[in-house]
Parts: structure tokens; sequence; C-alpha cells
């Protein structure tokens, strides 16, 4: 199933970085200089997670 519309996060500026999409009811994630390279997804439950780890700063450096 191909995903619906990319985008990238506006926080990329003009780098290359992740675009994420919709597959069914998943979040689909590739790597924008890799397109070819395919997509991995995650469930509502797996997202959500992954979205409050980064407002919590879990991955700043």
């Amino acid at each position: 199933m191909a995903a619906s519309t990319w985008r990238k996060s506006s926080h990329s500026g003009t780098h290359n970085c992740v675009e994420v999409g919709r597959v069914g009811d998943r979040a689909a994630v590739r790597d924008t200089k890799d397109r070819a390279a395919g997509y991995f997804t995650a469930n509502r439950e797996q997202w959500s997670s992954f979205v409050a780890a980064i407002k919590g700063g879990k991955f700043d450096a």
C-alpha cells in the first residue's frame, strides 16, 4: 500500500531529513535522501510514545 502525501518537518529547514505520511491507520516514516529505500510504520500507540519522547527532550543532543 502506498503512503498518502509525504510531509517534511518544518524543523528540517533546507536540510534533507525524514518525511512522515500515512499508510492505512499507521504513521509512515522515510528518509528524504533515500526515498527508494522504503519506509517503516508505527501504530498509534508507538507513534504517540515517540512524539512524547521527542517533546520531552529524550533525543536532544
